[in-house]
């Protein structure tokens, strides 16, 4: 085992494919990228200027009601977290959520400008956030791709795939999410300093932050957990100062109420609608059933996170190479089974699917390896589910099995993920024996990374 690490780590790409082709390849899916990202880009040029007649305008939907109107409700001295308030004054069809309040401010120059040049202000910036995310997988993947072609690859994925795609036409903010939930994990072992840094970044949406901070707990990553959560605290006190100076402490609770209130009435993200594309275990559970028993949703939120975080730390300690991508991969695979929300989310993990996938690939580890693999492959799902897969599905199967699909596909790879983290770390494969990391020149010890 020690000559396969030592193998692994002097390996060069294209070992089997002719340097051209890479070259060939890079060429053709970085210019092709350039159109898709032109093209994804148009929505937020074309969209137009809200008002009370086109409240069901999707394109932008989440700009325009997460970000551009509740700056601007604060910005007039309301608060953003009242329904009322947002539907008195603006033209918004959702309600501002639970967002962290740092998020107002972070966001603000999008906002103190016309409405289309702050949609595709927003949009620009969307879209180098996800080219970060493809150059952070195509770096994952050496040594066994060029990173020109991993990084093309990936952008591609990104840049045509429904996941990616759909960020930029809805204007949503998971690009920044992601970014810090794959930083999170790619920086705990090096730099927890940055790593906490970018978990903060990752609680503007308090459920991606709150489960992943629970995870790295369990996982022994506690000075990330907790530093990350303290500087997402510390960024937000400014704004619920403001807001209880505005409007007294009882005013601002109420809005809080009311807000929890009304997310408790939509029907999109409910556990017994049918239509939610949820990707949790709660959901897919009742969409697969039509049964939902009593506290369904908390049982499986701890059940996933206690059995993810424990797994995902032996994962991370084991002394046998290769399996710390996977632990990453777990925990972030952890974090959208756990809570409610949209098969989208599947963006925080691809960097560590790319390691996962450069790590197992034609790489002898044993007779689980397929099972990481596996999971990759049914991550990869949500991305090449457009329309007109949705479409074939509901065909063959009925529009049950489209909505449900995505959701699925993630329950399975979590399960994949877990069982192969058991597994693996229950004993040694047959004729293996576990082999310490490598020691960099600074004498820390660097897991193997494929």
């Amino acid at each position: 085992m020690a000559e396969t690490v030592k193998e692994l780590a002097n390996e060069r790409p294209s070992s089997a494919v002719p340097a051209w082709r890479w070259t060939v390849a890079s060429v053709v899916l970085l210019a092709l990228c350039a159109i898709w990202a032109w093209l994804d880009v148009q929505p937020a040029i074309k969209v137009p200027l809200p008002d009370r007649s086109n409240e069901a305008e999707v394109r932008m939907q989440d700009f325009r009601d997460a970000l551009y109107y509740p700056v601007r409700d604060l910005m007039a001295g309301h608060n953003p977290y009242s329904p009322s308030s947002m539907f008195e004054h603006w033209p918004v069809r959702q309600n501002f959520n639970l967002y962290q309040p740092y998020h107002l401010i972070l966001n603000m120059p999008f906002a103190v400008g016309g409405y289309r040049l702050g949609a595709v202000a927003f949009t620009l910036v969307g879209l180098a956030l996800l080219l970060l995310l493809a150059y952070l997988a195509a770096r994952q993947l050496r040594p066994r791709v060029p990173l020109a072609a991993g990084f093309g690859g990936v952008a591609a994925l990104l840049l045509v795939g429904e996941v990616g795609k759909a960020q930029l036409y809805v204007g949503q903010i998971n690009p920044m999410v992601a970014l810090g939930s794959a930083g999170t994990l790619l920086l705990r072992r090096t730099h927890p300093g940055w790593a906490a840094a970018a978990l903060a970044l990752a609680w503007v949406k308090p459920q991606f932050g709150f489960p992943l901070a629970v995870v790295l707990l369990i996982m022994g990553s506690w000075r990330v957990a907790v530093g990350g959560t303290a500087i997402a605290a510390a960024a937000s006190a400014p704004v619920v100062g403001y807001l209880i100076a505005q409007q007294g402490l009882s005013s601002f609770l109420a809005a809080i109420r009311e807000n929890l209130n009304w997310a408790e009435n939509t029907d999109y993200a409910a556990i017994d609608s049918m239509t939610a594309r949820r990707p949790d275990m709660a959901g897919v559970f009742f969409r697969l059933t039509g049964w939902a028993p009593p506290g369904l949703e908390v049982a499986s939120l701890v059940l996933a996170i206690v059995i993810g975080g424990l797994i995902a730390r032996r994962l991370d300690r084991s002394s046998i190479p290769g399996l710390a991508p996977v632990a990453d991969l777990l925990c972030l695979v952890t974090v959208i089974v756990a809570v409610v929300h949209q098969p989208g989310d599947i963006l925080i993990a691809v960097p560590a699917m790319a390691a996962v996938a450069a790590a197992f690939w034609r790489r002898g580890r044993g007779p689980l390896a397929w099972m990481p693999l596996a999971a990759v492959a049914l991550l990869v799902l949500p991305h090449l589910h457009h329309t007109r897969v949705d479409e074939v599905i509901a065909a063959l199967a009925g529009a049950r099995a489209a909505g449900v699909a995505d959701g699925v596909a993630i329950v399975a790879a979590w399960l994949l993920l877990a069982v192969f983290g058991f597994l693996r770390t229950r004993r040694a494969c047959p004729g293996e024996s576990p082999v310490a990391p490598p020691t960099a020149s600074n004498g820390v010890q660097s897991p193997v990374r494929g």
